[in-house]
């Protein structure tokens, strides 16, 4: 495997990504999101105006959990399959480039831009509001920022995955669609189905480990357990050991998520 053919892929759709502004308009709903949350989201009990970071971050977790997913899923889902279909997949790889550089390239280039995208959205609000934030609250807020970073990263892989097990881009959408549906809508109310019917039997560490399987709940893990205030808002502490909310071990989970579909999808990939 050579460095260069992995550059060049991922430059070429970096530059794609920011030629149609695709950048700028993902950063744009970011950073109006969060404002609005962070303004805003105290409406209901009657205050307007920031509070404190500890429900700024509590608020934007459920903000990034429904849209990072499903941007970095229509961003990818294409990302092989697109190829396939134009008839320019067999070209490219009949240059001196292997699957595996043109996947990682694809890969890298897409990351590069979605990675960019929610920085410059969520920094822009650190921006906005550094007069409310102290170095503790910055701090935080920055391992929030990364935390989003690699919740997208995550399904970013899953979505080239899709992309290459799917033969059309129609079903490879479908797919998309489908699996944000699954992770950030089903497979909690799949949890708490379980934990009911089973009289609270995989309550405690069991249950803990089955919230590994889903990476938005790993994303909501390490920003649960980052701030004492934020751990109460969500009501996660009884449920979730203290041993998992370590945010390194987090992180490797995060990690992992972020390689194992890349190394499926390395495996599965045919012309």
């Amino acid at each position: 495997m050579e460095l260069t053919p992995i550059l060049t892929v991922a430059a070429k759709e970096f530059r794609d990504r920011m030629r149609n502004r695709w950048v700028l308009a993902v950063a744009l709903v970011f950073t109006v999101f969060s404002l609005v949350i962070a303004y805003f989201g105290g409406a209901q009990q009657g205050q307007v105006g920031f509070r404190s970071i500890e429900f700024t971050i509590a608020s934007l977790v459920s903000l990034v959990i429904y849209l990072i997913p499903l941007i970095a899923l229509l961003l990818g889902f294409d990302a092989i399959v697109g190829e396939r279909e134009r008839g320019s997949l067999d070209l490219l790889l009949a240059l001196p480039i292997t699957r595996l550089e043109l996947l990682l390239g694809k890969y890298l280039g897409l990351a590069l831009a979605l990675s960019l995208s929610t920085v410059v959205g969520f920094g822009l609000v650190a921006v906005l509001l550094w007069r409310h934030m102290n170095a503790n609250a910055l701090f935080h807020y920055g391992g929030f920022m990364l935390s989003s970073v690699l919740l997208g990263l995550a399904f970013l892989s899953l979505a080239v995955l899709i992309s290459v097990l799917a033969r059309e881009r129609t079903r490879a959408s479908g797919l998309a669609i489908a699996t944000w549906f699954f992770f950030v809508l089903v497979f909690d109310l799949l949890l708490l189905g379980l934990l009911v019917t089973t009289g609270g039997q995989f309550a405690g560490d069991s249950f803990a480990w089955l919230l590994l399987l889903n990476p938005a709940d790993v994303f909501r893990i390490l920003n649960v357990f980052s701030l004492e205030d934020v751990r109460t808002l969500y009501g996660l502490a009884s449920v979730v050991p203290q041993s998992l909310g370590n945010p390194l071990t987090m992180g490797g989970v995060m990690a992992a998520w972020i390689a194992l579909p890349l190394a499926l999808a390395n495996w599965r990939f045919k012309p």
